[in-house]
Formats: C-alpha cells, sequence, structure tokens
C-alpha cells in the first residue's frame, strides 16, 4: 500500500531555515510530481510549489526566491527547503505525491496525500 508521509517541521525564528521531507513508501513505478501545499491559521490551502519528474517546477510568488524543491528518487523523498522565514510562513504544509503504479492489469497515476507538518515561525 503506497503512503506519504511529511516531516520535518517544527518551531523556527524569522530568517531561520527548515527543510521539509515527503517520503513516499510501498511498491510502485515511479513518482511523478511532488507539490507543496500549506495551510495557514484561517487561511485557505494554497499553493506553495511543485516539482515533476523531469525537472520542471513552479512556485508561488510568496515562495520564490526563499523556497526550493528538490527531490531524491532513489529515497522516494522530495524535500522542501525553505530559507528566511517570515511569520507569514506559520502554517500546516502538506505533501501531495503524484504516482504511477501497476496494478490489477493496469497504469495508474494516482494522488497521494501525507497528514502535513508544522511549521511555526516566531520569536
Amino acid at each position: 500500500q503506497v503512503q506519504v508521509m511529511e516531516s520535518g517541521g517544527g518551531l523556527v525564528q524569522p530568517g531561520g531555515s527548515l527543510t521539509l521531507a515527503c517520503k513516499a513508501s510501498g511498491s510502485f513505478f515511479s513518482i511523478n510530481r511532488f507539490t507543496w501545499y500549506r495551510q495557514g491559521p484561517g487561511n485557505e490551502r494554497e499553493l506553495v510549489g511543485y516539482l515533476t519528474i523531469d525537472g520542471g517546477s513552479k512556485y508561488a510568488d510568496s515562495a520564490k526566491g526563499r523556497f526550493s524543491i528538490s527531490r531524491d528518487d532513489a529515497k522516494k523523498t522530495g524535500y522542501l527547503v525553505m530559507n528566511n522565514l517570515r511569520a507569514e510562513d506559520t502554517a500546516i504544509y502538506l505533501c501531495n505525491a503524484i504516482i504511477t503504479q501497476f496494478r490489477d492489469g493496469l497504469w495508474s497515476a494516482d494522488d497521494y496525500w501525507g497528514q502535513g507538518t508544522e511549521v511555526i515561525v516566531d520569536t
């Protein structure tokens, strides 16, 4: 059974850095795309950015220049590196992975979500 789990959240001071990880487990063919979202207190879920298997990427304006997404396919893991963190980056960060599998005689690409990891930027 395929699962996705985030880790690496915590409390960090403004201006600090944090790296989140999104690890997929189980048997599958490939991870087509890692996408990071976040949901701050009282806010709707918003896109942070994504990275595709062929290196395509997109970032929200709020993340450009400060955040970067990378992946280690051997470890089945995607990363969100966050620098120069601000109070407004405080949120639950969620990972979505689009994963290709071959099961029941068919190829499919399915969405998998983690439970989220909390990032608090505060003094």
